[in-house]
């Protein structure tokens, strides 16, 4: 699944479309029956940790117009970067893959506990109250622009299917949004918590490192969005090795120096991947999917994940990061 940096960039790219109007539809989903977004406008967009929020009215004066969730300039590159260049051309002839959205913008929250907002009226249009479209992206969800994801290889088959569009939106500025292998459903407001998002200016540093010292392992701490939204797999593998961690050390067991150290890695490194996919670079990960750690020594690989709960593949090297005793 997507996580905080590559929404906040599909945030971005989608930012551009605010104050037009749907003029055209089209795309798979059964739920959300693409034709009732038709005629209507998109007024506004909030991104918060691995979801995004798009807020649809059918007047155009329902909703201030504008991105509520601005890119510091600083991350966009010297000569505007890839991401400003991309939003330009958002309602042009070219296209651009879409990535994720603002970096550090201000998000709304989720209620203690839960792992999102309700969803409400699934099957309807963004009639009454319930105009906020939210978008879960699974595993390999994206957005694009002005374009359609083409097959890279042939299936099991043998054949050469492009993916299939979850949902297509065509705007009176000329450009064009695609969903793909992602979970949309109505709601009455994108009811989020900044203090808990790792890419926010309001991440509560304090909230985090009481989190991180419970009598738990730590990589179990680190996935859980009620703490750490926008934190997933990748994430989590590289702030655990670069602070030396094992990763089912538990929480109540680290010194608070090491618990500082961890969440430094944690705000670090998501903040480095989401400047770098601004600026068009690559990702660089240490040990994630690594045979190797960089001092050389074979990599450990295993499912972990609390016992009811859902197992992560896990990376970690047990030279560069010991397991300490219990």
């Amino acid at each position: 699944m997507p996580e905080g940096p590559s929404v906040r960039k599909f945030h971005l790219l989608v930012s551009p479309f605010v104050g037009q109007q749907v003029v055209r539809t089209g795309g798979s989903s059964k739920k959300l029956h693409p034709d009732g977004f038709q005629a209507l406008w998109l007024q506004d967009t909030q991104v918060h940790g691995k979801k995004l929020f798009l807020r649809f009215d059918p007047d155009e004066e329902m909703g201030p117009p504008g991105n509520s969730n601005p890119v510091p300039e600083h991350l966009c590159g010297g000569a505007q970067g890839k991401g400003a260049a991309d939003q330009k051309q958002a309602s042009g002839p070219h296209g651009r893959k879409t990535s994720d959205g603002a970096f550090r913008s201000l998000e709304l929250v989720v209620p203690q506990g839960s792992d999102g907002p309700a969803c409400v009226g699934e099957d309807t249009p963004a009639g009454g109250a319930e105009r906020w479209l939210q978008v879960r992206f699974g595993l390999f969800g994206s957005i694009w622009v002005n374009e359609f994801s083409r097959a890279k290889k042939a299936n099991k088959r043998g054949d050469w299917k492009d993916p299939v569009p979850r949902l297509v939106l065509h705007f009176a500025g000329g450009g064009f949004l695609v969903f793909y292998n992602c979970q949309m459903s109505w709601s009455s407001s994108p009811m989020v918590r900044v203090t808990c998002d790792i890419l926010s200016e309001k991440f509560h540093r304090g909230q985090a490192l009481e989190a991180l010292g419970q009598a738990q392992p730590v990589c179990y701490t680190l996935l859980d969005q009620r703490y750490f939204s926008g934190l997933g797999n990748v994430i989590k593998n590289e702030a655990l090795y670069r602070a030396g961690i094992h990763p089912l050390a538990l929480g109540s067991l680290l010194s608070p120096s090491r618990l500082e150290a961890l969440l430094d890695h944690v705000v670090e490194f998501s903040t480095d991947w989401l400047q770098g996919k601004l600026q068009g670079k690559q990702r660089h990960t240490e040990i994630y999917q690594k045979a190797q750690c960089p001092a050389g020594h074979q990599v450990m690989k295993e499912a972990l994940g609390p016992p009811r709960g859902f197992q992560r593949l896990t990376w970690w090297c047990p030279h560069c990061q010991p397991q300490l005793p219990r």
